[in-house]
């Protein structure tokens, strides 16, 4: 199981949670939703459940739980700005396909 941050993205949640002031790292999941099936949650982690696993890179922590791995099971997480907009882009290999406005995917057994 892996789970990488690009450089652009490790220091985008760094940055994050040094504003925030506290914090382990990023919680990262999915949940049932839209219209393909799944969508990503993102949120900030102050502890590690036992259930948990984490991922490391450029001295940022991942932190998924069980329920989550396998459909995250070889993601890159980027961080990419475009013009004024920028934002976390998931490369899922594990996808098969997305809704068209880019808010759920769908994964095949």
């Amino acid at each position: 199981m892996s789970v990488t941050l690009t450089q652009s993205a490790a220091g985008q949640v760094q940055d994050q949670l040094n504003k925030r002031g506290k914090g382990l790292g990023l919680r990262l999941g999915v949940r049932e939703s839209g219209c393909s099936g799944y969508a990503y949650v993102i949120d900030f982690a102050d502890e590690v459940e036992t259930e948990d696993t984490v991922f490391e890179a450029y001295g940022v922590k991942v932190i998924i739980n069980q329920d989550s791995l396998s459909f995250l099971d070889g993601l890159e997480l980027d961080f990419a700005r475009e013009g004024i907009n920028s934002a976390f882009k998931f490369n899922n290999p594990n996808v098969k396909d997305a809704c068209g406005c880019g808010e759920s995917f769908t994964i095949e057994p």
